[in-house]
Parts: C-alpha cells; structure tokens; sequence
C-alpha cells in the first residue's frame, strides 16, 4: 500500500468570516477558491484557501460561526499550522507582518530552520518556516503577494499530547511516516513525498491538561490519497488495526474517511480528486456560493441566512 504522501489539508474554526478572509487572502496572500457551507451545517460557511487551484497540501479550510468563544489550547489538539516560504523572503515577510500589524509570537530555529510564530484573528498560532525545501505550487497571480514572495504551501503541523508513543505508532505503522528528527520534546515524522505538506512534528507535553474547542481552535488535519481505490485501502488496513473509521464521506471535492489518533488528534484521510475546479473553472474559483445538489432546493434560506463577505477586495495588489 502506498504510504501517505502528506498533508492535504487543515480544518479550523474562525468567529468573524470577513476577518478571516481578510487575514488569510489580503494578508498570508491565499486564494479564496471555494466558498461553500458547513455539510452539516448549512447556515455556516465553509471557506477553503490555498494556491491558485487548491493544491492539496496548501489547502486551508475554515468553518466561521459568527460569534464563537474562543478556544483554549490544550493536550490531544493540533497547536500550530506552518507555511513555507523561501528563505531568501524572511525579511520581506516580517516586514509585510508588522506593515499589516500582525504580532510576532516567536522567532527561533527549529531542526536548523527559522520559524517566525504569530496568532490569527482568532488566535490559531500560524508559522512560516523559512526553507529551500522543494515545494511546488500554482501562484495565485491576482493576489497580492508577488510570485518570488509567496507562501508555498504547508510545511509541517504540530500536534500537543501528552503521551507520543501511540501516536508516533499510528503514523509510523499505519501511515507510513518515518522519523527523521527530535529536539528536546518535539518528534519530526516525514511522508513519503518530495514535496509539498511533508511533517508532522508531535509535541510531547505530558503535564499539559485538555483544551476547550472553539474559534482558533484546529479541527482536523487530512492526509493525501491519490483516489478512491487508494483511500479504501486505507479504511480497510486502519479498521484491521482497531482504529475507529468512519465510512466514506463525500464532500463534494474530495472524498474523506476520519479517525481520532491515540492522543485525541482528529484525522482524515482525504482524495486528491474530484478537485475544486470540478464545478468551477481554474478563473472563476471561489466567486460564487457553491452548495451540494442535496441543498439547492434551499439555497434561498441558505443564502439569505449567511452574513455578506466581499470575496474580491484583497485581487490584484501585488505588493513589492
């Protein structure tokens, strides 16, 4: 079976959609290209950044109710998203972060890279990890980070537990990740790609105590599979291993089965196809609400339910 490429995307929880698009496209200089609902919410919207196409392994998603408390980090919780970025655009980015008032958290070396740390609108800890790593991505050419400066997908996720062994299992022994580093508490697992979403770094922080979920709180993380017949074999070989999977979800844009980690880490494992350009060419990408055929005969509700948000005021601001 072959073992899991990496990253293919990351779910959050946001209060205020407008900020988060704000911060996500006009700052971080992500594509908005899917502007659906929440499947088993249809009143909430569920925004999908990424590069020009949603590239899996660049795609982060966000589920914004409005007004949500905000979370609490804790044990048995992803504590940090990372992004990659050249490292010949560090300077450019700390600059452009203070330009927009965005506060640096930290800034130190991690495995013999830089990593600059700074919270969200709702306070998801966000990282960019300054690397020559290859990374291959589509540059969202209207948005307002200039190709040389962009943001190349995922580089790593860091998940808080207070016990690593079972989850180090699962992602050795069932997902095929590899260990290729340790500082101090923190454990390095690569996938089996070249490319882009490749770490999982786990945390081990056994006096931490259990959070509490809400806005800036990281629902779940998703691993790549190429298709269908690939992501059964997954549910087949995790059921045989006494994980807890569900069946197969269809989510219009992938295919997702899901399963709590040892530690508490809610997992998916996530199709690479059918795509976002499935009902939307590569131009029109995230202009229009687009709704599951089982909710078209509400759209109406729907629409009229959700909060307005201006898609298009952070296109064509390249900054240089």
């Amino acid at each position: 079976m072959q073992r899991i490429q990496g990253l293919h995307h990351i779910t959050a929880v946001a209060s205020n959609p407008q900020a988060n698009l704000d911060f996500y496209v006009g700052i971080l200089g992500q594509r908005l290209v899917k502007t659906t609902v929440n499947f088993d919410d249809p009143g909430t919207y569920h925004l999908y950044y990424g590069d020009n196409v949603g590239t899996p392994g660049t795609a982060m998603t966000f589920f914004p109710w409005q007004g949500m408390h905000r979370g609490r980090l804790g044990a048995g919780e992803t504590s940090a998203a990372a992004y990659a970025l050249p490292k010949s655009s560090l300077s450019w980015w700390l600059d452009h972060l203070s330009a927009n008032h965005v506060t640096i958290a930290s800034m130190g070396k991690r495995f013999g890279e830089t990593v600059v740390t700074f919270p969200d609108p709702d306070g998801m800890m966000i990282e960019l990890v300054a690397t020559d790593d290859p990374s291959t991505v589509q540059h969202w050419e209207d948005g307002p980070i200039p190709a040389e400066r962009a943001l190349r997908g995922f580089h790593s996720v860091t998940l808080l537990l207070n016990d690593v062994e079972a989850s180090a299992s699962v992602l050795v022994d069932k997902l095929g990740y590899e260990l290729v580093g340790q500082e101090d508490n923190r454990y390095r697992y690569k996938g089996a790609s070249a490319d882009r979403g490749l770490y999982i770094d786990l945390l081990h922080v056994p006096e931490a105590g259990r959070g509490a979920f809400g806005a800036g709180s990281i629902h779940h993380i998703a691993f790549r599979t190429v298709d269908d017949e690939e992501q059964l074999e997954y549910l087949t070989h995790l059921r045989a291993s006494g994980l807890q999977v569900t069946p197969v979800q269809d989510r219009q844009y992938f295919h997702s089965i899901y399963f709590h980690e040892p530690g508490g880490v809610l997992f998916e494992v996530a199709t690479d196809e059918p795509g976002f350009t499935s009902d939307e060419s590569v131009a029109e990408l995230g202009s229009a609400l687009k709704l599951p055929e089982w909710y078209e005969s509400r759209r109406s509700q729907i629409e009229a339910k959700l909060p307005a948000i201006d898609r298009d005021a952070h296109s064509a601001k390249n900054q240089d």
